[in-house]
């Protein structure tokens, strides 16, 4: 439900903006503004049944959906990633979803079934987030969490922290690189956010997720990285509705 309200006043906002009608999806096709879950489904019913719409495609969202399948595939590759975990503590995270539903640091207790969570190492350092829009790197931004603090749903989008551009030219530059690289590992193929947290200690900067269906709205992390790198918002619209239709 909370998602789902987040999505809805996210639409309303972004066909205000755009001076476009708010309905309902026909077989006209249309910008999808959906809780991951129900995009997940949205877009498999829509490419099964051929109709056109504007958001991510059905294979690159079931891919991206699943956190241990994305992290294989950019391990695979030679990105950096939390490691499986071993001892606590530990951060477990619903292995489907997204947005840091359910994702918990756990100091003790039993490990959870595999099938359904993830069970990754407390990596400690700084929370970064991309935006890339049909190949077009946004600025990174840091995510000002208090030291320790786990950057949890509530967190992202109702008690948001401060963002703010990356004073490390170096760093920047490096997540820019690297968030262009798990796009194309990814294959998306529409709009995405990348997020990474870098640990200082071993200059590791870790992948956490690729979220291929982020909020898009202004005053996003997603809008606010792609206005950092230069981007005006109308082009990020213009980009977002015209640069595909899937």
């Amino acid at each position: 439900m909370r998602l789902a309200f987040i999505h809805r006043t996210e639409a309303r906002a972004i066909a205000a903006e755009l001076g476009a009608p708010l309905r309902t999806f026909n077989n006209q096709g249309g910008l999808l503004r959906l809780s991951d879950p129900v995009m997940l489904h949205a877009t498999e019913a829509l490419t099964r049944a051929g109709i056109p719409y504007i958001g991510p495609g059905a294979t690159v969202m079931q891919l991206c959906y699943d956190k241990r399948a994305a992290t294989e595939r950019v391990a695979a590759a030679g990105v950096a990633c939390p490691a499986d975990a071993t001892s606590f503590p530990m951060i477990i995270k619903p292995r489907r979803g997204s947005d840091s539903l359910g994702v918990r640091i756990a100091r003790a207790g039993p490990i959870p079934n595999t099938e359904h969570y993830v069970a990754q190492e407390l990596v400690s350092g700084m929370e970064l987030t991309v935006a890339v829009l049909h190949g077009a790197v946004g600025s990174p931004l840091r995510i000002a969490l208090p030291e320790g603090a786990l950057y949890s749903f509530a967190r992202k989008y109702l008690l948001r922290p401060r963002r703010e551009p990356l004073p490390d030219a170096a760093l920047a530059k490096r997540a820019q690189y690297t968030a262009a690289r798990i796009t194309q590992l990814l294959k998306v193929d529409w709009a995405a956010r990348i997020d990474f947290i870098y640990d200082p200690k071993r200059d590791r900067l870790c992948f956490l997720e690729c979220d291929v269906a982020p909020l898009i709205g202004g005053g996003s992390a997603f809008a606010d990285s792609l206005l950092a790198a230069g981007m005006p918002r109308a082009e990020q619209l213009r980009r977002l509705i015209l640069g595909a239709c899937t």
